[in-house]
């Protein structure tokens, strides 16, 4: 199976555990993803990016600065800008961020669902959707490459 394949049967498989979205940055350089795929509502992605809650969004601070799980409701989290409580207004609950790879070349993910905390199988199952993903785009280098192009055109929103 080519990579172009199996990236999207990995997105499908992270969607079917995500009720109300996620956001998945593959392989972070200089603050820049390779790939952004994301299935959160439109109207949240909209305020989100209008809002510029990037730049403070605890769960994306926290995936630049570590590797491994973070639910959004670890009471260690601080959020002063209140970025979760936002999400929360948008239907994004029960969420966990994974983060995978080096710090030059990090992939962070964020999963939301409506039904209840991810229970540790499922949290495995991210995990290791999300590894699988950052292997699977390893040695993609040039954003203008036609395998990257092909990538970004993939059903997901992405830039």
């Amino acid at each position: 199976m080519d990579r172009v394949n199996k990236v999207a049967e990995l997105l499908t498989a992270l969607d079917g555990l995500c009720d109300t979205g996620f956001s998945l940055a593959i392989r972070i350089r200089y603050t820049r993803p390779l790939l952004l795929y994301q299935s959160y509502s439109q109207a949240w992605r909209e305020f989100y990016f209008e809002n510029g809650l990037l730049i403070s969004d605890p769960v994306v601070h926290w995936g630049i600065a570590n590797t491994g799980v973070l639910m959004w409701d670890d009471p260690t989290l601080q959020d002063p800008a209140g970025v979760l409580p936002l999400a929360h207004q948008y239907g994004l609950r029960n969420g966990v961020t994974i983060a995978t790879g080096s710090s030059n070349s990090r992939t962070i993910t964020g999963h939301t669902r409506s039904s209840g905390p991810f229970t540790e199988d499922e949290i495995g199952q991210l995990k290791c959707l999300v590894e699988t993903l950052h292997e699977v785009t390893e040695g993609l280098n040039a954003p203008d490459c036609p395998e990257v192009t092909a990538l970004r055109a993939l059903d997901f929103a992405c830039c």
